[in-house]
């Protein structure tokens, strides 16, 4: 029996996917740097070795799956290679992996992850199925029915994949260090369509989606009266969002979620829609409302009177639909946007709309720009998205007491790099008050 070696186990995806094979009965074990991540609790709780990167971890016998922020000439690679063992990338293994069972691929620009999550959490309620969340969580089961798994397009990895399912959330511009043009995206998602084997479940508001060549069966979901599945009497509850379910313009029946925004309702739709594909009746699906959402998605605190929020928002759509929650959950509330803008590409590619997205908060606090690991440098500062913002203030991290003047207030710390530091520090301040 091989031992599977995770090169970068503190990854998101790589996290979820050593947790699987571990449920499913395999050996695993992993490396990565000595910072701590949030990924890294779930994995210790299962026992799941995790080394610091050395070329002495690799030895005979393993098999490597490799995390894609690694270069061919890390440490661990060039050893792995060396000796000649079986090697995969993360998306390559995830791809022949998934063969096994009927797969539903989860992907689009936004909204991959909550629901990732709220399909798995509906899924799991009827079957024994395993699942892979972008947010590093991961479960397998042996009598799995179903492998629901996040489909990342970045350097079109998703193209690695073969599901027999794919619901498609939105096609949008991001990931501007890769993708040329909207129409670079789109056409990756349109050979992803290609792949997928037996229907594909796509949100009928998306233009671009609507533009979609299938040979699968293609259901639509969404606001509009066109979809096979309709969203009708969309009601903000003290319990969450209520609306109407119509299908092919029968009503079919009413369904509460615990989330606010009408991005939320969306990610609904297309759960529902798939588990009817699949056969599933009403009741069972109505375990929506019982979903507690997926890690950094709206995570939210309350903290004397003050809710603070913990958001991996770091696209300008996504902004502003986290923003639209919190207004909707909280109408009486100050909301408070704290952003950490992620990699110099996207800030720079995304500038007027970052500030056209931000303005919608009240008020508006700015961190320094995270840079990503495939990036060295850029030209650009924070300094570049306040000029746009007259009225934001940039936030250091010796200076978050700041954020105790907004009294009653909704704040949101935004952001794919590490702003959650600048939410620690700011806890830690209002705790040694």
């Amino acid at each position: 029996m091989t031992t599977y070696h995770f090169i970068g186990i503190k990854g998101t995806g790589m996290s979820a996917l050593a947790q699987i094979l571990h449920d499913s009965g395999e050996k695993v074990q992993g490396s990565d740097v000595e910072k701590q991540f949030f990924t890294q609790e779930a994995l210790e709780s299962k026992n799941i070795p995790i080394y610091p990167f050395s070329k002495e971890n690799i030895t005979d016998g393993l098999t490597i799956i490799a995390g894609n922020a690694f270069s061919d000439e890390h440490v661990e690679i060039q050893e792995a290679k060396r000796k000649g063992l079986v090697f995969y990338r993360y998306h390559e293994f995830l791809g022949e992996w998934l063969k096994q069972y009927t797969s539903i691929a989860v992907t689009g620009a936004h909204g991959k992850t909550s629901t990732t999550g709220l399909l798995a959490h509906v899924l799991n309620s009827s079957y024994p199925i395993s699942y892979l969340i972008g947010d590093g969580t991961g479960n397998g089961h042996v009598d799995s029915n179903y492998f629901v798994f996040e489909a990342c397009e970045y350097r079109r990895h998703f193209l690695s994949y073969e599901p027999d399912y794919a619901i498609m959330t939105n096609i949008d511009f991001d990931h501007p260090d890769y993708f040329s043009s909207i129409n670079d995206v789109f056409d990756a998602f349109q050979s992803m369509a290609d792949n997928v084997k037996k229907g594909i479940i796509a949100c009928g508001d998306d233009e671009k989606l609507q533009q979609i060549q299938a040979k699968v069966p293609v259901v639509y979901y969404g606001f509009l009266p066109t979809n096979d599945f309709q969203a009708q009497n969309v009601k903000e509850t003290e319990e969450g969002t209520k609306f109407d379910v119509f299908v092919r313009n029968t009503y079919y029946d009413t369904f509460t979620i615990p989330m606010y925004g009408n991005h939320h309702v969306l990610n609904a739709l297309a759960v529902i829609a798939i588990c009817h594909y699949e056969g599933m009746d009403a009741d069972a699906m109505k375990h929506i409302s019982t979903f507690k959402g997926v890690k950094r998605r709206f995570s939210e605190k309350k903290i004397s009177n003050q809710i603070i929020i913990d958001d991996y928002a770091h696209h300008p759509r996504e902004i502003t639909a986290t923003i639209e929650s919190a207004r909707k959950k909280y109408p009486n509330k100050e909301v408070v946007a704290i952003f950490q803008p992620h990699t110099f590409t996207r800030t720079k590619t995304f500038l007027q709309e970052f500030a056209d997205s931000l303005n919608e908060a009240d008020s508006i606090y700015l961190c320094e720009i995270f840079a990503s690991a495939r990036e060295d440098s850029g030209q650009l500062t924070i300094n570049d998205l306040q000029k746009l913002i007259p009225n934001s203030i940039i936030l250091e991290l010796e200076k978050v007491k700041e954020l105790m003047k907004h009294e009653d207030s909704v704040l949101i710390f935004m952001g794919a790099g590490d702003i959650q530091k600048f939410q620690h520090a700011y806890e830690d301040a209002l705790s040694a008050k």
